[in-house]
């Protein structure tokens, strides 16, 4: 299971909370499992890019909470997740029914955050199962990756920085260091999404060899 791209978090029925997230990194990563002969559900939030694999399995999703729902019911029967998707931390606490008009003074927006999809999965995590994060960072990035990693129980987190060139949000590329839960460190340079996606299986493989 691989969940991948933003989450819309509705304000009222045209306006909406999101980031800028394209899905490519998690659609890749589908693209390269479903190519090693996995059986792939992609769990994708609302991206204009679609895997090339035909028998990916993909399930639509809008809020974080519809990812929560998909994602945990992908992972029951599933062997390795992979969480890629970049999931709003925060959704509007009420949802107008209507359209929203303009004042004279300042609109407040109550936030709330939204529920943990890693941490749920670690929490329901089997013997045998490979979970992997993401953790996109912009300071003290090794260090708040690894205490994501053992916060959410997961088994591997690949960091990527806001601060490298060529990585994060919108490239073709990326550049990611790899942590797993016994603090081995991997660090890569800037490659093509393609080959990163590629690296991060040969990681996972060799954690069940």
């Amino acid at each position: 299971m691989i969940n991948a791209g933003p989450t819309v978090e509705p304000i009222d029925p045209v306006r909406f909370i999101s980031n800028h997230s394209s899905g490519r990194m998690g659609i890749t990563l589908a693209d390269e499992a479903a190519r090693l002969g996995a059986e792939v559900t992609l769990v994708l939030g609302p991206v204009s890019l679609k895997p090339s694999g035909k028998d990916i399995n993909i399930v639509p999703v809008e809020t974080a909470s519809e990812m929560k729902a998909a994602s945990l019911e992908a992972f029951r029967t599933c062997d390795i997740a992979i969480l890629a998707a970049a999931v709003a931390d925060f959704t509007p606490e009420k949802v107008h029914e209507t359209k929203m008009k303009r004042g004279p003074g300042y609109l407040e927006l109550r936030l709330k955050p939204t529920e943990d999809i890693a941490a749920s999965l670690g929490g329901m995590k089997k013997k045998g199962q490979i979970l992997a994060g993401f953790a996109l960072e912009t300071e003290n990035e090794t260090e708040n990756a690894r205490a994501k990693l053992q916060r959410k129980n997961l088994d591997l987190i690949i960091l990527n920085s806001l601060r490298d060139k060529g990585a994060g949000f919108g490239y073709e590329t990326n550049r990611i260091t790899i942590i797993d839960s016994n603090n081995n460190i991997d660090k890569f340079e800037l490659k093509s999404k393609e080959e990163v996606a590629s690296d991060i299986f040969n990681k996972i493989i060799s954690l069940i060899h």
